[in-house]
């Protein structure tokens, strides 16, 4: 049986790395779009900031650079960069037994690197090359935990955190080019479609599937319904339901079942959705949105904040 403060820990460092991984990619995106300095670039801008739900507030009196400086090394926020990687390695500490060596050091590296003193100098002098280099890193600790973590329970708590948290981003990013934050803005333009496809890992994954035509409508099915790229929607809540039905599989958890079904629900709506049927994309990433939260909620009654006497014997 796993203690339920080790299960919140490995679930909520899953979470942290992709939150990180994202929001270094966006910041990228971000800065590579503004070298061009022009109105399309300040639309690549505001849409990233609106995905991580900043629009407008720190371009306001600041250029896109302070911006995405702040994403990244702000430690009174707690969406950073640097907090969530600074809040990944505490989790991390605290279950360093359900590890492995592997993963620690890649994690504790690339933490003291991007908190160093001379981070920020490191940021100024080549800002792509840093964000570029924290993205490999993360990547290098998700291999790491994919290539020496045995498929046990710690596993699967840590992967079900990647694939919630990675389903939720996506769907926050769609929601503002195409769901109820819009708010007006059009993917019409080409350096627009490019750079979404570029804040989700998608652009040659989608170039291979549709070839050069990127159209909105086919860049949303992608990402929504594409069953073979690891970062579309639909992807992600497979792999919830595969890790929640492991676990809830185990005797401990017999007769509590509940996020399981959820995801199960969810995962069976992304599978048999169709947009040519009358449901829009808003209401659609809504519902992804929302049922994502429910099945967080309903990992923690489960797993977590269950009441003792569920684990006491009769």
């Amino acid at each position: 049986m796993m203690l339920a403060r080790v299960a919140d820990s490995l679930y909520w460092i899953g979470r942290y790395i992709e939150r990180a991984e994202h929001l270094s990619r966006l910041s990228d995106v971000m800065l590579t779009a503004t070298l061009d300095q022009n109105e399309a670039a300040v639309a690549v801008a505001q849409l990233a900031l609106a995905a991580v739900g900043d629009a407008g507030e720190r371009l306001e009196g600041g250029s896109p650079y302070d911006a995405v400086r702040a994403m990244v090394f702000d430690r009174d926020d707690v969406g950073s960069v640097v907090t969530s990687l600074a809040r990944a390695r505490e989790n991390a500490r605290q279950v360093r037994d359900q590890i492995t060596t592997e993963t620690w050091e890649r994690l504790n590296l690339l933490y003291l690197r991007s908190t160093a003193a001379k981070a920020e100098k490191d940021f100024a002098k080549s800002s792509s090359a840093f964000l570029h280099e924290i993205i490999a890193d993360l990547h290098q600790f998700k291999g790491a935990a994919d290539a020496t973590m045995s498929r046990g329970p710690g596993y699967r708590f840590l992967m079900l955190g990647v694939y919630l948290e990675r389903a939720q981003l996506i769907a926050r990013l769609l929601d503002v080019c195409f769901g109820e934050r819009a708010g007006g803005r059009s993917l019409d333009d080409h350096l627009a479609q490019m750079s979404v496809l570029r804040m989700a890992c998608a652009l040659e994954p989608y170039l291979r599937v549709y070839t050069s035509e990127i159209r909105p409508r086919y860049l949303l099915e992608f990402l929504l319904f594409d069953e073979e790229f690891p970062r579309s929607i639909r992807f992600s809540t497979s792999r919830i339901e595969e890790h929640l039905d492991s676990l809830t599989r185990q005797a401990e958890y017999a007769g509590r079942a509940g996020p399981e079904r959820l995801a199960g629900r969810l995962s069976a709506r992304l599978q048999f959705a169709d947009m040519d049927e009358g449901v829009g994309p808003g209401a659609l990433l809504s519902l992804v949105v929302a049922e994502c939260s429910r099945i967080h909620h309903a990992i923690y009654e489960t797993f977590v904040a269950y009441p003792l006497e569920m684990r006491l014997p009769a």
